[in-house]
């Protein structure tokens, strides 16, 4: 099985573009933003785009192709119009996902403040179940994977229990798997740098959301230290977690069948191009 790894690229001159940049750069999967991460409205996809796109991706192997929902999206807000603005703005992600053929659509759970954890669960659960209701996924390999957080007060999904029950909750009604962040992993608390730690930490993902289930790593560096909980993601190797971590999930057989994506800082030129250069320099020939 070829090893899957990639980068978040953007769009610029449409979003089939993407494709060829992931291959310039030595990636053969990639993530997107399927429109504005900070507007609520978006236009549809042109279909030529989604043709252009798919017809890339088959002659040049690119994927999975994942799409991180934009970051307005609270889908547990205490907000009626919040949360109704989320719901039909999740909808409108999944319908682009559809359209472009992606198979992962990657939802951070959103912010229960002002309400109480399980009150967050529910609203959450019932937003992606409406969000997705009637839409034709059936059939095709997409799924919503959803993405553990960096752990900050009121934020959902900041324990892989908490990923795992809000899994647990729409597996009836859709698609879905999880995307775990090293990063997110790493501040909330979980020990991916020791060996021990390591295999601590990937026992309680098996026992909790299930390692099947993970489809996507976000692979990225962290600039503040385990257990702070801030979400400040850093180019690999080159923050508090070091390349170890990065080396031990590339070669780890039980994620033979995920994808690898950094979402590391373009700070200059070249730095996609660095940063997916390192994770492929780190697997390890079988």
């Amino acid at each position: 099985m070829t090893k899957r790894i990639g980068i978040h690229l953007g769009t610029t001159g449409g979003a089939s573009n993407a494709v060829e940049r992931a291959r310039e750069i030595g990636a053969n999967t990639f993530q997107i933003f399927s429109s504005s991460p900070r507007m609520w409205r978006a236009p549809k996809i042109d279909p030529k785009q989604a043709a252009r796109m798919k017809e890339l991706r088959a002659k040049l192997d690119v994927g999975p192709l994942v799409i991180h929902t934009s970051y307005l999206v609270n889908v547990c807000s205490q907000t009626d119009e919040i949360r109704e603005k989320s719901v039909a703005a999740f909808r409108g992600e999944i319908e682009r996902a559809l359209a472009l053929g992606a198979e992962y659509l990657v939802l951070h759970p959103g912010s229960w403040k002002g309400l109480t954890r399980d009150e967050g669960l529910r609203l959450a659960a019932d937003s992606i179940t409406r969000a997705i209701d009637g839409l034709p996924w059936q059939g095709t390999p997409f799924h919503i994977l959803i993405e553990n957080t960096a752990g900050a007060e009121f934020s959902l999904g900041g324990s892989f229990e908490q990923v795992a029950e809000l899994v647990a909750r729409l597996k009836a009604t859709a698609p879905v798997g999880v995307c775990l962040d090293t990063c997110h992993t790493h501040v909330a608390g979980y020990d991916l740098v020791s060996p021990e730690g390591y295999e601590q930490t990937i026992a309680q993902a098996a026992a909790t959301v299930g390692l099947d289930a993970v489809r996507v790593w976000h692979m990225n560096d962290a600039k503040a230290a385990r257990g702070s909980k801030l979400d400040r993601h850093e180019a690999i190797g080159k923050g508090t977690m070091g390349l170890e971590p990065f080396r031990r999930l590339l070669n780890d057989a039980r994620f033979a069948h995920a994808a690898f994506i950094a979402e590391t800082p373009v700070d200059d030129p070249g730095d996609e191009e660095r940063n997916v250069q390192v994770l492929l320099s780190l697997v390890q020939s079988s």
